[in-house]
């Protein structure tokens, strides 16, 4: 038997030949040893549950074909919430929950306690739509997604987790003003990398190219979205989106066009990088 201390160090030399951290294979151990009730730190010591010894030799392997370890292992959390992944949606970054933590910040702000309609454009695996509405059940939440694959992700992570929104597929805005449905907040995490950008390996051969290329230069979905913006929001209202950390100034030129009058912030995230826009009309 092997314990699970030497477990945690069985493939190290693997992990470093990959440059990969090894502090994958200890958080994808942790989740292992805690969906079978196993308090890993409690057990470092102690013979590996023969089970979880298989699971693990078989997820590293993956892990070190390039594959990410929440596909590996099935799920992640966002926002603290668990949320069901696979090769049809995004994993959720930690970037994202910065964008729900203004996104609050602003609902409490700005619309005090009054209901409020938000629409999540490009919804992927739920993430921001079912982190919001735990957090502020007051919001009637929209989400949209025009892959129905993702959508079937996304009911099932609101499902588990409680959430009542409303899904609709379809392309862009057209789901919202094809039935005339109008909004108070419109957020988007859209695709936007440039397309010849060069990305890992993992991101690459897993994880779903519509959810990641955002045109030449990375901004074909937010220009969509700026210019039928009106067609589906409320007088007063907030956009807010994730951005490239390197893409503020031209974005910011490209909502000038469209958004003249309103107030358009770029903020930080915790690593200094520019990486959420918000554009408010109040």
């Amino acid at each position: 038997m092997v314990t699970y201390h030497k477990l945690m160090y069985l493939y190290k030399d693997a992990f470093n030949k990959k440059g990969i951290d090894l502090q994958v294979a200890k958080a994808f151990l942790f989740e292992l040893c805690n969906e079978k009730g196993i308090d890993l730190y409690l057990e470092l010591d102690n013979d590996a549950d023969i089970e979880i010894v298989g699971r693990f030799e078989n997820g590293i392997k993956r892990i070190l074909n390039d594959e990410p370890m929440y596909y590996v292992l099935g799920y992640c959390y966002f926002f603290g919430y668990k949320l069901s992944v696979n090769k049809d949606v995004l994993i959720p970054r930690f970037e994202t929950e910065e964008l729900v933590g203004h996104i609050l910040a602003d609902v409490d702000t700005y619309f005090k306690d009054k209901e409020v309609k938000v629409v999540d454009i490009g919804t992927g695996s739920g993430a921001i739509a079912i982190a919001l509405k735990k957090e502020e059940p007051r919001l009637d939440i929209l989400a949209t997604d025009i892959s129905k694959e993702a959508l079937a992700v996304a009911k099932e992570n609101a499902k588990d987790n409680d959430a009542e929104i409303s899904f609709m597929d379809g392309d862009m805005l057209k789901p919202l003003y094809d039935r005339d449905i109008k909004v108070d907040i419109l957020i988007s995490n859209p695709p936007y990398i440039p397309n010849e950008e060069e990305m890992e390996t993992s991101v690459i051969d897993y994880e779903p190219h519509v959810a990641l290329f955002g045109g030449q230069d990375g901004l074909d979905y937010y220009r969509s979205i700026f210019k039928d913006a009106h067609k589906v929001l409320n007088d007063k209202h907030i956009l807010a989106f994730e951005i490239g950390y390197d893409q503020k100034e031209a974005l910011t030129k490209e909502a000038q066009k469209y958004f003249p009058d309103h107030n358009i912030e770029v903020k930080k995230d915790i690593n200094g990088k520019d990486r959420m826009m918000f554009i408010r009309n109040f």
